[in-house]
């Protein structure tokens, strides 16, 4: 069963790595920070929920300065950057020729059967001044 013959390895082999002073002081926590308490609230739940606010308050504090320095500044250039690539799109395609006098290509516009609305030849995401069909005009 393996069950059985692994538990008692891995158990094994964190009992190595918690005797190894390295590790210890990787996993150990720090109550440095944490309050003193005295009297009946000095308890290990006490000072473990002390411990965890700590904690909180400092990985609150990281993921507050990332938002503010990081991600905010890279919406703001991936925003600029869309704006830019807008613009230049837009440019192109005011020296295109116009809609009507484009080569009209046999796999363009391709209708197996009739839409259910409209006229029944425009898609639903169809857009008069970027589609155009010569075989059906307006």
């Amino acid at each position: 069963m393996i069950g059985r013959t692994y538990a008692p390895r891995s158990s094994r082999v964190l009992a190595q790595l918690g005797r190894n002073p390295v590790n210890r002081s990787v996993f150990r926590r720090n109550f440095a920070d944490a309050p003193k308490f005295v009297g009946t609230a000095d308890n290990a739940f006490n000072r473990e929920r002390a411990a965890v606010k700590a904690h909180a308050a400092g990985t609150s504090d990281l993921w507050r300065r990332l938002s503010i320095y990081v991600v905010i500044p890279a919406l703001v250039i991936a925003g600029a950057n869309a704006y830019n690539l807008w613009n230049e799109h837009w440019e192109h395609w005011a020296h295109m020729p116009p809609l009507e006098e484009r080569t009209q290509y046999p796999y363009q516009n391709i209708r197996t059967k009739n839409y259910f609305w409209g006229d029944g030849d425009k898609t639903l995401f169809w857009n008069p001044k970027v589609n155009y069909n010569k075989h059906n005009e307006e």
